[in-house]
């Protein structure tokens, strides 16, 4: 038997970045003079992003509830059964914060056995294999409903799952795969869940083994989303007082405003050491910021254009920092909806990028709070997967080359000057297939709303696309509404897929798992490719990475979707430009975009 650990370098210098899709952005609380614990050593107050309250409190989620703050309060209630975040200056293994307790490969690598560490859940039952089993049992049988899912892996790709005794058992495997990457990207989806709580199939019946079988565990499941779609009764329906982690629910309103409290019988590693943490939700920066020029909130934000003036913060008692992340920004394009025609056209895809300024507006609009993103690899750190091609930029920013792609395929400005399609056809020198003589180079951006940043990103790609003859309309709103507008064309409400390109990364777009991979991203069949992208060659390509370490695949990766474009690629912003009260005692910020409450301590 051999043991594995992932390590994974990955951190720079704190100053530039996820379901997984965050914003920065008045507090509903503050507005009613309820903000924060104001020097209360017994709670903190943390600033939640702009229009970000939390709305999700099941570890299984829906693909329109992956938002970070989702699942980094979830973890504090039910601890994943692998933790990976970035605090050590290296993404890996958070054994502290995990259930499990070590692992170990079979010699021909397709069987791994775990071993749960000395977690109890809150009624004073032991956390078991039979708890694990409980989570893959209804994954299994629900996958098209989970948020995560990429057909193939996690829980496809396991073929038996084999209880030892209760607290160690073992997962086989289709095929051998690359031991960290499995660890680290896939197990690292897996939480235990108290199957003797939860596996009933309404609120009076009875307990059983419902999970184990297929047609009962879409019982289970259906009922425990139900549930969970009440986010008035959390913080009393009985489901949710049973938890394993270091924190419980003591409020959660419908706004978004939760107060998580210690859980007195947490019995691992990762005790809380803060007896109260506040979440406080905002639906704009200004009352954000506000909130903390009144210095009620110990944990907060400021907008990036505020880096240029932060004594202002500094004088009142907060350190400023910038918190870094392993992440990647990008505005998918709608290869289903009504533009799909003049999408699936790459020359339009490359005349698009060409006319991003990507270095201006990381510099002009975010201050340096925002760095260059031109592929599918996190590059704001020196990484052994990004390629040459991805790290250069194909498409630099060149107004000029853009238009010229256009007039070189057969399109000419209106009297309206917006391009139009005058030489309709399938011909090197045409528009392309599906799109019709007189069709115009218009379509509308879809994008979150609350950060002037945002706005401003979006007000200078307007501007740039209008010199080229591209006529875009921005369509602003809350963070929620967009992440369920992207999942549309990937639900039963298909018919719903109009929209063009979405925007969600005020925050970064993406937060990966340690290895930058991208089943969960651009494989044909995963949640989250929101806008339906497919190319052969990056199939094969993300599906070789999930079977070997070497850094050649990922690179081919990094420079085929830089250049094929599947999304638009963005700036890529940090997590939050964070201020945080002095005394309080935060660590490094993760990467990862967990938040970890547990290990704040005021000094």
């Amino acid at each position: 038997m051999r043991t594995q650990t992932l390590r994974r370098r990955m951190l720079a210098p704190l100053g530039a970045i996820a379901v997984a899709m965050i914003a920065l952005t008045g507090c509903q609380a503050a507005q009613s003079g309820d903000a924060g614990s104001a020097g209360d050593k017994d709670t903190v107050s943390y600033a939640l992003p702009v229009g970000t309250g939390p709305n999700w409190i099941l570890p299984l989620s829906a693909p329109d509830k992956m938002a970070t703050h989702n699942s980094a309060i979830k973890a504090t209630l039910w601890p994943r059964l692998f933790e990976y975040n970035g605090q050590s200056g290296d993404m890996g293994w958070d054994k502290k914060g995990s259930a499990a307790e070590s692992y170990e490969f079979s010699e021909d690598g397709k069987t791994i056995t775990i071993t749960l560490g000395d977690l109890d859940w809150s009624d004073g039952k032991p956390v078991t294999s039979r708890d694990v089993e409980f989570w893959f049992n209804l994954v299994k049988a629900n996958a098209e409903k989970t948020g995560g899912y990429s057909k193939g892996n996690i829980p496809d790709n396991v073929t038996s799952f084999t209880t030892v005794n209760d607290k160690t058992f073992s997962l086989t495997m289709d095929k051998v795969y690359n031991q960290d990457y499995f660890v680290g990207n896939q197990l690292s989806l897996v939480y235990p869940m108290p199957q003797h709580v939860w596996d009933k199939t309404s609120d009076d019946g009875e307990i059983g083994d419902f999970d184990r079988d297929p047609a009962g565990a879409v019982k289970v499941f259906d009922y425990l989303f139900s549930q969970a779609e009440d986010m008035k009764t959390y913080a009393t329906n009985p489901l949710w007082k049973t938890v394993s982690g270091p924190y419980t629910v003591k409020s959660w309103s419908d706004s978004g405003l939760v107060e998580l409290t210690a859980n007195k019988k947490y019995t691992g590693a990762d005790k809380a050491q803060i007896e109260n943490v506040r979440f406080l939700p905002f639906t704009s920066a200004d009352a954000e910021m506000n909130v903390v020029r009144s210095g009620e909130v110990d944990y907060g934000y400021i907008s990036a254009s505020q880096l240029t003036n932060d004594k202002q913060f500094t004088d009142l008692g907060y350190g400023v920092e910038q918190w870094a992340g392993w992440s990647i920004t990008y505005m998918p394009y709608n290869f289903a909806g009504p533009h799909k025609n003049l999408f699936s056209q790459l020359y339009v895809r490359q005349a698009l990028q060409h006319s991003i300024d990507q270095e201006t507006i990381s510099d002009a609009i975010w201050h340096g709070a925002a760095t260059p993103d031109y592929g599918p690899i996190p590059q704001t750190v020196p990484s052994d997967q990004l390629s040459d091609a991805q790290a250069k930029n194909p498409y630099p920013f060149d107004l000029k080359k853009a238009a010229q792609l256009f007039t070189d395929h057969g399109w000419k400005k209106n009297s309206d000057g917006v391009l139009e399609c005058a030489a309709p056809g399938e011909g090197a020198d045409q528009c392309g297939a599906g799109i019709a003589a007189g069709d115009l180079a218009e379509f509308v951006i879809t994008t979150q709303n609350g950060s002037q940043e945002t706005d401003n990103t979006m007000a200078e790609i307007q501007s740039s696309l209008a010199k080229v003859g591209v006529k875009v309309t921005v369509d602003a709103k809350p963070l929620d509404t967009v992440l369920t507008q992207a999942q549309e064309c990937k639900t039963a409400e298909g018919a719903k897929c109009t929209w063009d390109l979405v925007f969600f990364g005020t925050a970064g777009s993406w937060y990966f798992s340690p290895y930058a991979t991208g089943e969960r991203l651009f494989a044909k069949d995963t949640k989250w490719n929101a806008g339906q992208y497919y190319n052969a060659e990056a199939e094969s390509l993300i599906q070789e990475m999930m079977f070997s370490s070497d850094s050649e695949t990922s690179k081919k990766y990094s420079e085929l979707l830089a250049k094929d474009l599947p999304v638009m690629w963005m700036p890529n912003p940090v997590y939050q430009v964070s201020v945080v009260r002095k005394g309080l005692e935060i660590g490094t910020q993760d990467p990862g975009g967990n938040f970890m409450p547990q290990r704040w301590s005021w000094k």
